[in-house]
């Protein structure tokens, strides 16, 4: 399911004469996503179904989402759940992921990284098979 692009909030940098999305295609969702190959389709499924596990193991227990640390930018970017779910299944849908709107003054310790999301789930799983 994909976000239709009126649905958005409004750009806050429209009338910026020094926005450096100026830069970027007008209307980058008209150029044709590149098409993802049969292992990344998979990948992304596998991490949708291993997101649902992690949000269902740590959601009740205070944590919010997950936290990557990007490559381009060098900033940890805050993912709440629905917004990473919605994230993956719209570069499923697309092949893109459009931009969206970072967390607001995200508390970092209400986010965990993918690995300690792996490794909570690993040990929860340990623990069970051992009863």
């Amino acid at each position: 399911m994909s976000v239709p692009h009126d649905a958005l909030p409004p750009d806050p940098f429209a009338q910026d004469p020094d926005d450096p999305a100026r830069a970027l295609p007008e209307h980058p969702e008209d150029e044709p996503a590149e098409e993802l190959s049969e292992l990344d389709r998979n990948e992304l499924l596998n991490d949708l179904s291993d997101l649902a596990v992690y949000q269902a193991l740590l959601e009740p227990r205070g944590v919010r989402g997950v936290v990557v640390d990007c490559g381009d930018c060098e900033q940890p970017h805050y993912h709440d759940w629905e917004l990473l779910r919605a994230s993956l299944e719209q570069l499923l849908a697309d092949g893109r992921m459009r931009p969206h709107e970072p967390a607001f003054d995200p508390n970092p310790a209400a986010y965990v990284s993918w690995e300690y999301c792996r490794g909570f789930a690993d040990g929860v799983t340990a623990t069970e098979s051992a009863r």
